[in-house]
């Protein structure tokens, strides 16, 4: 039996506890996409369109530094959203994202899901809600990896 976008969404730890007509709002955003090992889904300084709920595989999020490349910030997995700049203005990317290994998620339109939460505020702010707690953990990790990176002598 083939799974719907809404169905899928249902399962995702993120969207836990979301109201059935909100998930089905939702859904209309949405629409399934695959990327391979080591492709970039996005590069920072990008505009910010979309965002992932991944359903399986891994991607690190990365800040290019000069004289040393890619610094890895965090890595995320099934369960794990993607992505959050498009909830701000002025809908960048703030890192880069690359698949470490074949991943599959559920893209989601920004735009969209703005364009839906300006109409339904008691959706506008789950989401809201659901996303401080992201970037909460992604202000985290970066913190923890430039106390790892700094708290020894700037070596990685």
């Amino acid at each position: 039996m083939k799974e719907t976008i809404e169905s899928l969404l249902a399962k995702h730890t993120f969207l836990s506890g979301m109201e059935p007509e909100h998930l089905s709002f939702i859904a209309g955003c949405g629409s399934n996409v695959r990327f391979d090992a080591g492709q970039y889904i996005y590069r920072e300084g990008e505009q910010a369109d979309q965002f992932y709920l991944i359903r399986h595989g891994k991607v690190s999020l990365e800040i290019f530094v000069p004289g040393k490349g890619a610094l890895v910030i965090e890595t995320i997995a099934e369960g794990d959203v993607l992505g959050w700049s498009w909830c701000f203005p002025p809908y960048r990317r703030y890192w880069d994202a690359r698949a470490l290994e074949v991943t599959r998620a559920i893209c989601l339109d920004g735009a969209c899901i703005r364009a839906k939460c300006e109409e339904d505020h008691d959706l506008g702010y789950g989401i809201q809600k659901r996303f401080a707690q992201i970037v909460i953990q992604r202000l985290q990790a970066t913190r923890l990896r430039l106390t790892d990176m700094y708290g020894r002598g700037g070596s990685s």
